[in-house]
């Protein structure tokens, strides 16, 4: 059994934790919060032994053996590194950090540990992404040519809430943007320059469109909101047919590829809400002792950080000197 221990008691630390225990060989046995209430709470709603209000304790208690880290982005640094330096396997929410130098300093800081360090990025573990990657990879479209990829949602018009705070790293492109970049990113690679357009409200991006260009013409069209709700498909179009992931794209159902008359469609059910896939790859890595997945390389993290960083330096998004 791989023991797991949930740093935090929001709402997506509730639906992750709830798709842990769909996955054999998983046992949550710990949570922490800073109010000590919540994780009492969150420890009682889904059956967890130990509750902490203290994140300290739970990296220190020895039954736990993986940290999820599931803050909100501001703190993932701080956690992480925390869980790392103590020598526990982390899984982290996505973006790994708020800043590019961070995520530099958590990836070093893992390999000099031998530690585990994965960035939570879900879509990459859904079985439709892998097969999707098995048909780029086979040349069933093609040479890809262009990459469309969309996340857009309404975010409360709430200047307290997390994604319009500069505290918090707000901002469409950390919370949002991350899917159809890290998308691009793991068919395409890094880009060769990035041009970005997009808004800027109460010092973090409320939307953005980037093009990723890539040698011999290839490019890829990004966008992200957080003031206009987007239909989140992605499409993958080569020089001999496309690829279409139905929305919402980043926890894909159904995918259809289309190579001239030739139409055909996969779907899947997801098991839980769809992170159940990404669990499993971080137990079947720590209990081989691997210290990253091939899936989500941490030089993949790094790579879709640059890009991040890039379009928010260019639209003038700079985070305070505290947020990491």
């Amino acid at each position: 059994m791989i023991g797991w221990g949930v740093v935090a008691t929001g709402g997506i630390a509730d639906v992750v934790t709830s798709d842990m225990k769909l996955v054999d060989g998983t046992e949550v046995r710990a949570v922490s919060s800073r109010d000590p209430r919540k994780a009492a709470d969150f420890a009682e709603r889904h059956g967890i032994p130990r509750s902490y209000g203290n994140n300290d304790e739970l990296i220190a208690d020895p039954s736990v053996d993986v940290v999820y880290v599931a803050t909100p982005h501001s703190s993932h640094y701080e956690v992480a590194k925390a869980a790392l330096v103590a020598g526990k396997a982390v899984l982290c929410e996505k973006p790994l950090t708020v800043t590019l130098a961070a995520a530099e300093e958590l990836v070093a800081l893992a390999r000099q540990q031998g530690a585990f360090l994965m960035e939570a990025m879900w879509t990459r573990f859904n079985p439709l992404v892998r097969k999707l990657r098995q048909w780029v990879a086979e040349g069933v479209i093609g040479q890809i040519r262009g990459i469309h990829a969309d996340f857009g949602a309404l975010f409360p018009a709430d200047p307290t809430h997390r994604g319009w705070n500069p505290l918090l790293g707000g901002g469409s492109l950390l919370d949002l943007g991350v899917y159809p970049v890290s998308l691009v990113q793991m068919l395409l690679g890094e880009p060769t320059a990035v041009v970005t357009h997009g808004l800027v409200r109460n010092e973090v991006d409320a939307q953005a469109a980037m093009l990723l260009r890539y040698p011999d013409g290839v490019s890829a069209q990004v966008t992200s909101s957080m003031i206009s709700d987007h239909p989140v498909r992605a499409t993958i179009v080569g020089t001999n047919g496309r690829i279409e992931l139905s929305p919402d794209f980043f926890r894909v159902e159904e995918m259809v590829v289309q190579v001239g008359a030739d139409r055909r469609v996969e779907r899947v059910e997801l098991t839980g809400h769809g992170y159940t896939y990404q669990i499993a790859e971080v137990n079947a890595r720590v209990l081989a002792g691997d210290k990253e997945s091939p899936e989500m390389t941490l030089d993949d993290t790094l790579a879709v950080m640059r890009i991040l960083t890039t379009g928010l330096t260019q639209l003038g998004v700079r985070y305070p000197d505290t947020v990491r």
